[in-house]
């Protein structure tokens, strides 16, 4: 059985590795886009962009893990054709047929429309390698840098930015960072956080647009005023690539749809990863993290094989800024209240209820708290909220 994967990220070297793990012993390709071999993608508006980490510890395996595991790597080369009914996709000017094909496409950042300046020279969006790379000489001391958009993406290149000793204005059009991710309090533990390290951060503040004529000088904001910018990063969300899948009839909903096991609506096609939505309480659920797009991509290089497995999503995520690192477990959706905890030497935690319900926790420098409440959420126990408030409380207990 010849197994086609299509996109050479984290799910689709995962998937790939899975199934030589399992004893699969048909011919594995993974296509990608992009020329690097796969990579990890979080380091890069972290260590990679602060130049702490080369291109090769990015690597998710070294060249010769794919050479020794007998898949082939046909990098560089975007899918222009997906026929479901011939099973085949056509890639260069060469089609290849499948027997199962996943679907691990990934995402794409948002731009700004050319109307508002975003094709301007100096605007840059914040996601794969050949992004870092030409952004990074923009990094010099005292030059002056405008992010678009308080979510995480915008924040950790803010960090690194002020931490380089460049000049830092990040504008949110919400009434607060990270609004459609967080609780208030977390937004206001990084608001105090940036401003402490010098970072303008301006919410309620929309983009009217970008200055300048050839290369972008500046930015007016919704309330008029003009600030000055050598270069500009937008961070303001990712869209799934489903438009091969589209294109091939594939259902689509919130990303490429998929059941419980990762089948799309064609027969024999797959999909897991940031491109991918499957089944979730009462609806469907997309989520873009490492986590996710590993777990997923095993369970579906699984399922290929016959498991029939269905996916059971333990949400995690994290950020690093600056010397705090924020790990959160769970999905807040939904919460109706906040227990703070404070932890030692300034750490702290915050719990999402909704009701006597434990959803979530958002940790800053408490791996502790972190681990025992992604233990509880994933094993479905919710300890009293007053317990948890209490500094005294030994978390541990609470898994007993």
């Amino acid at each position: 059985m010849h197994v086609v994967i299509i996109g050479a990220g984290q799910a689709g070297a995962a998937l790939a590795a899975k199934l030589r793990g399992l004893g699969h012993a048909g011919p594995v390709t993974v296509i990608g886009e992009e020329a690097s071999p796969p990579y990890q993608r979080p380091p890069l508006s972290k260590a990679y962009l602060l130049g702490h980490m080369e291109a090769e510890r990015l690597w998710l395996r070294a060249p010769e893990f794919w050479a020794d595991q007998q898949v082939a790597l046909r990098l560089g080369a975007p899918v222009t054709a997906l026929d479901t009914l011939a099973k085949t996709v056509t890639v260069g000017g060469a089609v290849i047929a499948y027997d199962a094909l996943a679907l691990t496409t990934g995402s794409t950042p948002r731009r700004l429309p050319a109307a508002m300046g975003g094709d301007l020279a100096g605007v840059y969006t914040l996601r794969g390698l050949v992004d870092v790379d030409a952004m990074r000489a923009e990094f010099r001391p005292g030059r002056r840098v405008v992010i678009v958009g308080g979510g995480y993406i915008g924040l950790e290149a803010a960090a690194v930015a002020a931490k380089l000793g460049l000049d830092v204005t990040v504008l949110e059009m919400a009434p607060r960072i990270l609004q459609r991710v967080a609780a208030a309090e977390t937004s206001g533990y990084f608001r105090a956080l940036h401003a402490a390290h010098g970072v303008k951060v301006l919410e309620a503040t929309g983009l009217e647009r970008l200055l300048g004529a050839d290369r972008v000088t500046g930015a007016r904001l919704s309330d008029g005023r003009e600030i000055a910018a050598d270069f500009v990063i937008v961070g303001v969300g990712i869209m799934p690539n489903t438009a091969l899948a589209e294109a091939a009839g594939i259902t689509i909903d919130n990303g490429i749809a998929t059941d419980a096991c990762g089948r799309t609506s064609a027969p024999d096609v797959w999909a897991a990863g940031d491109c991918a939505s499957f089944p979730w309480g009462a609806g469907r659920l997309r989520l873009e993290s490492v986590g996710n797009a590993i777990d997923q991509a095993e369970v579906v290089a699984a399922n290929i094989l016959g498991a029939n497995t269905p996916y059971r999503a333990a949400p995690w995520f994290w950020s690093d800024q600056y010397d705090c690192k924020l790990q959160i477990a769970g999905l807040n959706t939904g919460y109706d209240r906040v227990v703070t905890r404070p932890g030692a030497d300034g750490a702290v935690s915050f719990w999402y209820y909704q009701g006597d319900r434990l959803l979530a926790l958002d940790a800053m420098n408490d791996p502790r708290a972190y681990m025992v409440g992604k233990r509880l959420i994933e094993a479905g126990r919710s300890p009293d909220a007053a317990l948890l408030a209490d500094p005294a409380t030994d978390l541990k207990a609470l898994l007993r």
